[in-house]
């Protein structure tokens, strides 16, 4: 299958059961790391069906986290954060060192990724973690949070589009909570993600337009429609 210009990349290795059929359709992909899901043996199957279908990998580590998925923010200390991340990352960098597979890029994960761009200290912290282990690779993150303006300074940073969630008017992601915060029919996810990749712009949850830049868009590996929605989107792009 030929693949598509359009950097679609999708949160894989969470058990979903949809992996191998989204690969094709991919452009890159985030693997699940420990944090929130995921052990050695699912990151080394990930790992070689991404080297397969020629998907870019990325390592998708996450709060530790597995009763809430990593959609929560937990209590614990900065310490105990700190020490997480250095153990899904350096276990994760070491399988794929392993097995000839170059990792392109870090995306955090759910309650993580958006407090690393919200939260000041977390992105600081996030960011010496990866300074101590040594990682220059690529960050996939929203654009104009605090992981976006101060990763710049060391790493190269894709801005990332969610293709399957609705958007409130500051450009964070509706909480999960609400009933509108999913996008499920494959004509409304085109849609958004033509507004955003074509014209730069996105209808926010309150009906209006807000302009918008991305290099990557997600599509989460366990929205029950993916594969079908990746099919939809693939014909639409030809």
């Amino acid at each position: 299958m030929q693949k598509l210009k359009i950097n679609i990349n999708a949160d894989v290795g969470e058990m979903a059961g949809q992996d191998k059929a989204l690969m094709p359709y991919l452009q890159s992909c985030n693997i699940a790391t420990g944090g929130h899901i995921g052990d050695n043996q699912s990151i080394l199957a990930t790992l070689e069906l991404a080297k397969k279908n020629n998907v870019k990998i990325g390592a998708h580590p996450s709060y530790p986290d597995k009763e809430n998925f990593g959609r929560v923010r937990p209590e614990i200390t900065d310490e105990f954060l700190k020490a997480s991340l250095e153990v899904q990352l350096l276990n994760f960098y070491s399988i794929a060192d392993q097995n000839n597979a170059e990792v392109h890029h870090i995306k955090p994960h759910g309650a993580l990724y958006h407090d690393l761009v919200n939260d000041k200290n977390k992105a600081e912290l996030f960011l010496s973690v990866l300074d101590e282990i040594d990682v220059k690779t690529s960050i996939y993150t929203l654009k104009g949070g605090f992981l976006d303006t101060l990763g710049q300074k060391t790493h190269k940073i894709y801005h990332e589009g969610f293709i399957d969630r609705r958007y409130t008017a500051d450009l964070n992601l509706v909480n999960r909570k609400k009933e509108n915060a999913l996008i499920s029919e494959p004509k409304e996810v085109w849609k958004q993600l033509k507004s955003m990749h074509f014209d730069n712009t996105i209808i926010v949850d309150t009906g209006e337009k807000r302009h918008i830049t991305a290099e990557t868009y997600c599509l989460h590996g366990d929205h029950p429609k993916a594969v079908e929605i990746l099919k939809f989107i693939h014909t639409q792009i030809k």
